[in-house]
C-alpha cells in the first residue's frame, strides 16, 4: 500500500516494454494525448508528462514549432520529424492547414529536400530497390510487413520536378505525393508505399559526394533497365495484386513507353503525363467559362514537348474532338521544343513529338516563310494563339515581346507558365499581367502570391496536380478498377473545372483554394469510380453505390483506440 492507502500498480515487464514500443511507433503514438486510463492500461504511466492534451491542442503546439522556423527547408525537416514520431498528428496538421504546408511537403520546397537528401536524411521511409536486387524484389516488397498495400508511388529519380537527375534524393517525391494522398483524399497511410527504383545516377555532383546515400554507379540504361522494371512490375503484381501503381518523375521517353507497356497489365498511371494533363485542361475549361467560349475555338501553343506537354496536348485534343469533330487539330495545337517549332521536315524530331508536327501545308497557310527554325515570338506572331502553355523548365521563356504580341491579338489571353519549382517558371504572374495590361488569365505550376493590378488584387491559381491525383487514386481504389483509363482523367478534369466557383474566377483564379482539397478529391473520386463502372473496368454500380464506396475508403486522422489499427 502507498502512504495514502491506495494500492500501487505494478505493471509486468512485458507491459512496460509495450509502452515504450508504442511511443516509438509513429502509427500508434499519441504523445501526451494518451488518457490516464490508456497510460495505465498500456504501461505508459511515467513515460509522459502529467498533462493530457487534445489533438487540437497538439496541432496548435506543432504550428508554433513549425512557424518559428524561418527557412522552408527547416520547416520541411520539422514536419518530417513529426511524421516520424506521430503519424496521426502529422496528417491532422496537414488536413487542417493544407494551404500552408502543401508547398512545404511538396513543391516547391520538396525540390530542395531532394537535392540535399543525403545530408538531411534522418529516418529512411519507403522501399529502395537497386539493380543488385533484381532477383529478390518480391522478398523486398514483403519486407515492408504490410500485405494490404493498395497504393504505390514509384520513381526512378531521373526527372525530379525541373531539377533533373537527383539519384536517391528523388525519394522525397513519392513520400510527399503519398502524404498528399492521405491528407488530401483520406487514403490511409497504412496502405501506401513509396518506392525508389535507385538505378544509379548520372549526376556527377552526387557521385562525387562522399556522403551520398544512393547506389553509387552510373544510371542503368537499355535492356538492363527494362529487365529491372519488368521484374519490379511482376513483383508488385505478385505481392500486391490489388495495388494501384503511380509512375512518378520518369524521364519523358521512359515515362511514355512504360505507361504504354504496363497500364493494362497492372492498374497504373503516370501523374506527370495524365495528372498534369487533367489539371491543366481543368484550368483551361474554367478560364473559358469566363470567356464563354469552347476549347475547340482556341489556338493553343505549347512551349515544352516533354511528357507533361504532350500529355496536356493529347487530353486537350480529346476535348476539342468531342466539342467539334471537324476541328483541325494540327492548327489548334502547336508545339515547340528546345529547337523551336515542331514541323514536318524539321531535323531531330523525336518519335514522341511527331504527332504534333505542323504539316507543311499548314505551315505555308499560316504564313511561315521557309526556314529551318521558328522561335516562340515568330510562332505567336503567325499563329495568334489564345492560350500559351509552358512546360519547358526554361525560366524566362515567356518574354515581354511574346506576351505583348499575344495580348495584341486576343482580348483575354490565357497564359500558363507551369514549370516548377518557382525558379524554373517561364514567367512570373506579375510580369505576364503587366505585359498584357492586366488582361491575361494566369495560372502557374508553383504557388505565387496575389498580384495587384491597377488597384485590383488578382489571385493566382496554382495548376497543382494535387487537385487530381489523390481523387483519381482514391476512386480507383474504392471502385477496385483493374485499369486506369484516359477517360478517368477527362472526367476528373471536368469535375475539377466545375468546382471553381464564380467568386474565385472573379478574383482571377482558375483553380479552387487548396483548403477545399478534401471535398474536391471526394468529388473527383466519385466521378472516377462511376467512369470505371461505366467503362467496364470495375464492377457495375450506381452513382450512390460509388459514392458510398468512396466514403467508406476515406480516412480521417483522429486518435482511436491505442492498439494496432485494423487494416483500412
Amino acid at each position: 500500500m502507498n502512504s495514502n492507502g491506495s494500492r500501487a500498480r505494478t505493471a509486468p515487464a512485458t507491459e512496460q516494454v509495450l509502452g515504450a514500443q508504442i511511443l516509438d511507433q509513429a502509427a500508434l503514438n499519441k504523445g501526451v494525448a494518451f488518457t490516464y486510463a490508456e497510460r495505465d492500461e498500456l504501461g505508459l504511466r511515467g513515460l509522459l508528462p502529467w498533462r493530457v492534451a487534445t489533438i487540437e491542442e497538439q496541432v496548435e503546439l506543432e504550428l508554433e514549432h513549425v512557424r518559428r522556423k524561418t527557412d522552408d527547408l527547416e520547416k520541411y525537416i520539422g514536419l518530417v520529424a513529426l511524421h516520424d514520431r506521430n503519424e496521426t498528428l502529422f496528417y491532422r496538421l496537414l488536413v487542417d492547414h493544407i494551404e500552408e504546408f502543401a508547398p512545404i511537403i511538396y513543391t516547391p520546397t520538396v525540390g530542395e529536400a531532394c537535392r540535399t537528401f543525403s545530408h538531411i536524411q534522418r529516418r529512411p521511409r519507403g522501399l529502395w530497390i537497386t539493380p543488385d536486387d533484381i532477383d529478390r524484389i518480391p522478398e523486398l516488397l514483403r519486407n515492408v510487413g504490410r500485405p494490404g498495400i493498395r497504393l504505390i508511388v514509384a520513381t526512378d529519380n531521373e526527372r525530379i520536378l525541373g531539377l533533373g537527375d537527383q539519384g536517391a534524393g528523388g525519394m522525397g517525391i513519392p513520400v510527399g505525393k503519398l502524404a498528399l494522398y492521405s491528407a488530401g483524399a483520406g487514403v490511409h497511410p497504412g496502405v501506401t508505399l513509396p518506392i525508389s527504383l535507385d538505378v544509379g545516377t548520372d549526376n556527377e555532383d552526387l557521385l562525387r559526394d562522399p556522403l551520398y546515400l544512393g547506389y553509387p554507379k552510373p544510371r542503368l540504361r537499355g535492356a538492363d533497365y527494362d529487365a529491372l522494371i519488368e521484374a519490379f512490375v511482376s513483383a508488385v503484381a505478385e505481392v500486391y495484386p490489388a495495388a494501384v501503381l503511380q509512375w512518378e518523375d520518369f524521364k519523358q521517353h521512359n515515362a511514355i513507353r512504360l505507361l504504354g507497356r504496363y497500364r493494362q497489365r497492372i492498374a497504373s498511371f503516370n501523374d506527370d503525363i495524365q495528372g498534369t494533363a487533367a489539371v491543366v485542361v481543368a484550368g483551361l475549361l474554367a478560364a473559358l467559362r469566363l470567356r464563354g467560349e469552347p476549347l475547340a475555338a482556341q489556338r493553343l501553343v505549347f512551349v515544352g514537348a516533354g511528357a507533361a506537354g504532350t500529355g496536356i496536348a493529347r487530353l486537350a485534343e480529346t476535348v476539342i474532338r468531342e466539342q467539334d469533330p471537324g476541328a483541325s487539330l494540327r492548327r489548334a495545337v502547336i508545339m515547340l521544343d528546345s529547337r523551336g517549332l515542331i514541323f514536318d521536315g524539321r531535323d531531330h524530331v523525336d518519335e514522341d513529338k511527331r504527332p504534333f508536327a505542323l504539316p507543311a501545308p499548314e505551315l505555308a497557310a499560316c504564313g511561315f516563310a521557309a526556314a529551318s527554325h521558328y522561335d516562340l515570338e515568330t510562332v505567336v506572331r503567325q499563329m495568334a494563339p489564345t492560350i500559351l502553355i509552358g512546360t519547358s523548365a526554361t525560366p524566362g521563356a515567356f518574354t515581354e515581346p511574346v506576351i505583348r504580341e499575344m495580348a495584341a491579338r486576343t482580348p483575354a489571353p490565357i497564359v500558363l507558365p507551369l514549370s516548377n519549382p518557382t525558379q524554373k517558371s517561364e514567367a512570373t504572374p506579375a510580369d505576364v499581367l503587366a505585359w498584357s495590361d492586366g488582361r491575361a488569365l494566369v495560372a502557374t505550376g508553383s504557388a505565387f502570391d496575389p498580384v495587384r493590378v491597377e488597384g485590383r488584387v488578382r489571385v493566382i491559381g496554382q495548376a497543382n496536380n494535387v487537385f487530381i491525383f489523390p481523387g483519381v487514386g482514391l476512386g480507383v481504389i474504392a471502385s477496385r478498377a483493374r485499369e486506369v483509363t484516359d477517360r478517368m482523367f477527362l472526367v476528373a478534369a471536368t469535375t475539377l473545372a466545375g468546382m471553381v466557383d464564380t467568386d474565385r474566377l472573379a478574383e482571377g483564379a482558375l483553380y479552387p483554394s487548396l483548403a477545399e482539397l478534401r471535398p474536391i478529391s471526394r468529388a473527383v473520386a466519385i466521378a472516377v469510380a462511376c467512369e470505371a463502372s461505366a467503362s467496364g473496368v470495375a464492377p457495375m454500380v450506381s452513382r450512390d453505390q460509388a459514392a458510398a464506396a468512396v466514403d467508406a475508403a476515406i480516412w480521417t486522422p483522429e486518435y482511436g483506440p491505442p492498439a494496432v489499427p485494423a487494416e483500412p
